[in-house]
């Protein structure tokens, strides 16, 4: 079985999958803060016991915490359990579970900028680099007419053209990932530079 962890963005997400990628067990709210007091109960609940061969766990983009935390939890019970643990991307989660063949991903970042990345192909894989941007510098980047996230609304708004398709990653859409963006190192994925600049 295979533990999906998604805690990198405003949604607070788990599942369960069997061998043949089915979805066993899923749970998903979005409750902006507080993952770290959720997240821990949630999976309690969602295995019941049952322990998996497997972690897969959300690296980011997202919140500063909420990367943070699902990462922790994953790599704990990782170790605690022995059971081997990899990562993906919130961006790439979206483009996929989304059943479109092209489309660009904008999640809400930090001081007012958006996550911004354009998928395609098939299988899906990204287009270009991840990029932090204004809403405004995002519509002049990045002209493809669907967006989906929860930055969508405000890219498509800055242009004025478009199509917004609010979403969250769930981490029971996670099969929908090609095998080569499912197993990403587990290490964060900030999308931007810290705020904090060393003292020279």
């Amino acid at each position: 079985m295979l533990l999906v962890i998604d805690s990198a963005t405003a949604a607070c997400s788990v599942a369960l999958f069997g061998a043949d990628g089915a979805v066993l067990v899923s749970a998903h709210e979005v409750v902006s803060r507080g993952h770290a007091e959720r997240l821990l109960p949630m999976i309690e609940t969602l295995l019941a016991g049952r322990q998996p061969s497997a972690i897969l766990v959300d690296c980011g983009p997202g919140s500063f915490t909420g990367v943070r935390v699902g990462l922790a939890a994953a790599q704990g019970l990782a170790i605690g359990w022995g059971v081997p643990v990899s990562g993906y991307s919130s961006m790439a989660l979206i483009a996929a579970a989304s059943g479109e063949r092209e489309a660009t991903v904008a999640l809400i970042g930090g001081h007012g900028e958006l996550f911004v990345q354009d998928y395609g192909g098939d299988p899906i894989a990204p287009l270009g680099e991840l990029r932090s941007l204004s809403p405004e510098a995002a519509a002049a980047a990045f002209p493809e007419a669907l967006v989906f996230g929860s930055g969508a609304q405000a890219l498509v708004e800055a242009r004025g053209q478009g199509e917004a398709r609010d979403a969250l990653p769930r981490a029971a859409d996670a099969w929908s990932l090609p095998p080569a963006l499912r197993n990403l190192p587990p290490r964060p994925i900030y999308g931007r530079g810290p705020d904090a600049k060393p003292m020279i």
